[in-house]
């Protein structure tokens, strides 16, 4: 799951470096992003900021939020892979409509689809089905607070593959970045026993430790892939184009979800899954349908702050986002909480605030 990450990818062609700012301090740094969000602040009228504020609250509510409703349907009765992989991508029509307005009221034009890019979002629609499924494979072995944890390596990956295929600047900042986020993972993979469901294996819980870990890996793929194809391909930014790919991707995603989930009949099992499902047919609807929903939500919230913003700032929220989605797992779902998750908590944030630190020379307000 995690598709977010691809708007990261689509902006960063667009990011002016800035001079480099290896020789500044801390503090140093602080200071002149406080001057530079000043200036951008005086430049922009007060809707931009609202927009910006309420983009940004998407990403932070609607992705937590979809992760959390994958465990619930877990945890009250579901058992399809599919199903769940299929929610992420089955609200793509939204995305739609929010493209579509943008060529009337913004006088663009629809990218004209070479075959080029017809394949590219072929290849990435498919590597997105395949990421969600092992994605809702970690979701029904792991806890929602644990699953985030090891998610967060994701940044990992694509800081690896950005490196290999697209040619990123690697710093010592984010090398750190890496081995700190590796360590957290470590940590809460020592720790196995104390959040493992009764319900759930010794061999179920290391499957969705390494589906996990898997699944992240192949984000980090998509988001170099994703890059790759935007400079090469696209080769500019604007808000309707990241549409444009969000809808295509999540478009093929969702055709190849459908077909596997037809291939499995898991349609059929649905409704025996409903009956049995905790709280009724009602809520078993009711968590997919807004599975679907705070899952797109998420997607746009991240592609407006993509473009009202920045790449970095876009970084600064997923990184937040993953404490919050294990805090709330605690808070409503009573995940199991025990100190070394704790550590590994506290040592992944500090690994994504190094990443981002890393990578903020490139930092650009709107």
């Amino acid at each position: 799951m995690h598709q977010e990450a691809l708007l990261e990818a689509e902006g960063r062609m667009d990011e002016e470096p800035a001079e480099p700012s290896n020789s500044f301090s801390l503090w140093e740094k602080i200071s002149i992003w406080k001057t530079l969000a000043l200036e951008a602040y005086k430049k922009k009228p007060m809707s931009h900021w609202i927009l910006l504020l309420l983009s940004s609250a998407a990403m932070l509510i609607a992705f937590p939020a979809s992760s959390l409703l994958s465990r619930v349907y877990y945890a009250n009765g579901g058992t399809s892979k599919w199903i769940i992989s299929w929610v992420a991508v089955a609200g793509w029509p939204l995305t739609a409509l929010v493209l579509l307005p943008t060529y009337f009221f913004c006088k663009t034009f629809p990218t004209r689809l070479s075959s080029k890019l017809i394949v590219a979002y072929i290849v990435l629609g498919f590597l997105s089905a395949a990421d969600n499924l092992m994605y809702a494979y970690a979701y029904a072995y792991l806890p929602a607070s644990t699953s985030a944890l090891v998610a967060s390596s994701s940044l990992v990956f694509s800081a690896l593959f950005g490196y290999l295929i697209v040619n990123n600047k690697l710093n010592a900042s984010m090398i750190n970045a890496i081995v700190i986020i590796t360590a957290g993972m470590v940590i809460i993979a020592l720790d196995s026993d104390s959040d493992r469901y009764d319900y759930v294996s010794d061999r179920q819980y290391i499957m969705g430790f390494i589906w996990d870990i898997l699944g992240s890996a192949l984000h980090g793929l998509i988001f170099a892939l994703s890059e790759l194809i935007f400079v090469k391909l696209l080769g500019r930014r604007s808000f309707h184009v990241v549409l444009e790919q969000q809808v295509m991707v999540s478009l093929f995603g969702f055709i190849f979800t459908t077909i596997g989930i037809i291939v499995n009949r898991d349609f059929h099992g649905m409704k025996s899954e409903a009956e049995t499902f905790v709280g009724g047919e009602t809520s078993y609807i009711l968590v997919l349908v807004w599975g679907a929903i705070t899952f797109q939500l998420g997607v746009l919230g991240g592609t407006a702050v993509l473009y009202l913003a920045s790449t970095v700032v876009a970084g600064v929220l997923n990184a937040v986002r993953v404490p919050l989605t294990s805090v709330a797992a605690v808070i409503l779902l009573h995940d199991p909480m025990s100190g070394f998750k704790i550590l590994s908590l506290i040592v992944t944030f500090w690994g994504c605030v190094s990443y981002i630190y890393g990578s903020s020379d490139s930092i650009k307000l709107s």
